[in-house]
């Protein structure tokens, strides 16, 4: 019996005992569970203004929780999901709804001095995402995490900055002013990874389905 022909009857016998590949996530569509973590992720950047946010800086653009719940997305969800609860959240303060800071709504937002950090919200989401599925199997796991959502903080606050220069002010003044943001931003990556450590811990197939 050639080899071809044994991988044929194991294959057979598989089918028979009712065995069946389970491919991994990345090769799956999304399910109802899927869009599910993706609207509750949304849904909770939307409830994320309801806690005031503080103005600072020229431009009074404040500093709020969002930032927590963008590196949640990406470090719980990873890169596709955690993307697109994001861009959900975008896409849905943009056509109307009042869910950005200060319950602000519309298109007209893009033209305010926090633009850069709205869209950079996507693309920061989309790094972390994608540093995450790595770092979640990393043996330094917490160390892994948080240099994800740094990453993805480097982003956003870059976004900020081309929308601070965009406004008028120069690349060393737009710095400054966003160096005002940071701290905060890191002590917010830190709650974000011990939660989403939590959440690994409580369902370790939430982002990286294994292979069985």
């Amino acid at each position: 019996m050639n080899r071809t022909s044994r991988q044929t009857q194991k294959s057979e016998g598989a089918s028979a005992l009712g065995h069946t590949a389970i491919p991994v996530r990345g090769r799956q569509r999304w399910g109802a569970m899927d869009l599910s973590l993706i609207a509750v992720f949304a849904a909770l950047m939307a409830a994320s203004i309801a806690v005031p946010g503080i103005n600072v800086g020229p431009f009074g653009v404040a500093i709020t929780l969002q930032t927590l719940v963008v590196a949640m997305c990406g470090l719980v969800l990873g890169f596709a999901r955690g993307t697109a609860a994001v861009g959900l959240y975008v896409l849905l303060g943009l056509i109307g709804l009042p869910i950005f800071s200060g319950f602000r709504a519309g298109p007209a937002v893009l033209a305010s001095p926090s633009a850069g950090y709205i869209v950079g919200f996507i693309f920061g989401a989309a790094v972390i995402g994608l540093l995450a599925t790595w770092a979640v199997r990393s043996r330094w796991r917490a160390a892994a995490l948080f240099a994800a959502a740094m990453a993805g903080t480097v982003v956003i606050h870059a976004f900020g900055i081309v929308g601070f220069v965009m406004k008028g002010m120069s690349w060393q003044t737009a710095m400054l002013a966003d160096v005002i943001y940071l701290p905060g931003d890191v002590i917010k990556n830190v709650l974000a990874v011990i939660i989403a450590l939590s959440l690994h811990r409580a369902f370790p197939d939430l982002l990286v389905r294994r292979q069985r």
